[in-house]
């Protein structure tokens, strides 16, 4: 299938939808994006499986916009065999607004749904199980934020005298290494030879 068609089926599917569905559409970079609200997206997603054809969900990921008052976008990536089209959706949340879990239109939501609340914060109302999935028992905060430190709160080693794992307050023992942006071992050797350059220098 070309991209021409694409590009058409996904502007009537873009001008079916947004009147039927009472959202946003929006076709852009060949991909077509529906915005609805918090109250409305079970719904919505509902419908999409029944009615349109999108019998999967394919993904479900967090993105953060500081600056916005509802900083956090809750974005639905779903694909129709029968269409063979794929589609976006997109709500807006913060760190407190919760979202209705999407757990009862797709079960795949579950795990996605645990990934946004980890690395984000989302809250999803009426999620059987939701707890942190990808970071350590006591971690604090939420890693893909854009206000999360770099290097993170707390560090973890092995204490050798205590036998045990244990969980400090991040050292920086060393100042950032300025990087030239064309070879990264730039400044790690005397008179910068990386190593195994002897090596080629002897080759006529």
């Amino acid at each position: 299938m070309s991209a021409v068609t694409v590009s058409a089926d996904l502007q009537r599917l873009s001008d079916e939808l947004a009147p039927a569905l009472s959202v946003q559409a929006e076709l852009a970079y060949g991909e077509l994006t529906l915005t609805t609200t918090r109250d409305q997206i079970i719904e919505v997603l509902t419908r999409l499986r029944d009615d349109f054809g999108f019998q999967q969900l394919i993904d479900l990921c967090g993105v953060d916009y500081p600056a916005r008052a509802e900083r956090f976008e809750v974005v639905y990536h779903l694909l129709s065999l029968t269409r063979n089209l794929r589609l976006r959706v997109k709500v807006s949340t913060d760190e407190h607004q919760p979202v209705p879990s999407a757990i009862e239109v797709y079960p795949a939501a579950g795990w996605f749904e645990r990934e946004a609340f980890d690395m984000y914060g989302v809250i999803f109302a009426n999620h059987p199980d939701l707890r942190r999935l990808l970071t350590d028992y006591g971690f604090s905060g939420h890693p893909l934020r854009k206000d999360f430190p770099m290097t993170g709160y707390v560090e973890v080693r092995y204490d050798e005298a205590e036998k045990r794992v244990v969980y400090e307050p991040v050292k920086l023992t060393q100042e950032f290494r300025n990087f030239d942006f064309l070879s990264p071992w730039e400044g790690m050797t005397p008179r910068g030879v990386l190593p195994g350059d002897e090596k080629a220098g002897g080759q006529g």
